[in-house]
């Protein structure tokens, strides 16, 4: 799904050539990491993560692209697990309670048909033996795309998308907000703004990738 070569028998998604050269960030590894740098002075959380860097063009963004656009639900699972299994390693995230897959609009969702941090939020918390929750959190504006916008515009228009329908599973628990990637920050930072008024809440970031400015 990266490079487009066939796999061998034992190999399923990615081939091992993609999965040992593919541009891993181990930001798990340090919590001062650019990701977490993206949130400062903005939402307070504990870390952000992200698996791989994402560059235009690279092997990374073909694999969200075939994800998100092409219905391969399945990528999303392997990296979830995949991941998963390095973050139960991880000082700063073996303690997840939760795991919260970004929620899309029901238009969007009913669009695309499936909702790609779903995946990913799955097979990690299959392999961090946690729960994924997909009902707590909900998104109450369909926003446009973000791909072309400022900062500024990025934030404002996703700044009041996101609602809680019910936190008191929530409550005094550490909870991992997941997305595809991380870009400027906007729609995570949306989300853990809705979430902030939970009592007692941690809140931590995992991405695919992340998008280095």
């Amino acid at each position: 799904m990266a490079c487009g070569n066939s796999l061998f028998h034992n190999e399923e998604i990615i081939c091992t050539n993609c999965l040992f050269h593919l541009p891993k960030t181990n930001f798990h590894l340090d919590k001062d990491n650019p990701a977490s740098k993206t949130f400062w002075g903005r939402a307070n959380i504990e870390m952000a993560t992200a698996l791989y860097f994402y560059r235009k063009g690279g092997k990374v963004q073909t694999l969200i692209h075939h994800l998100k656009y092409h219905g391969h639900e399945e990528i999303g699972v392997f990296l979830g697990q995949l991941y998963g299994g390095q973050l139960k390693g991880s000082t700063y995230l073996n303690d997840v309670d939760v795991v919260i897959p970004i929620p899309l609009h029901k238009a969007k969702l009913k669009k695309r048909g499936f909702n790609q941090a779903e995946s990913f939020a799955s097979g990690l918390a299959e392999t961090m033996k946690t729960t994924m929750d997909t009902t707590s959190v909900f998104r109450n504006t369909e926003t446009s795309t973000q791909t072309k916008k400022s900062r500024y515009k990025r934030w404002e228009n996703v700044s009041e998308i996101f609602k809680i329908k019910d936190n008191s599973g929530l409550e005094n628990k550490h909870v991992l907000i997941v997305d595809d990637v991380i870009t400027t920050g906007a729609t995570m930072e949306a989300c853990i703004n809705a979430l902030k008024t939970v009592d007692g809440i941690r809140i931590s970031v995992a991405a695919i990738a992340f998008a280095s400015h």
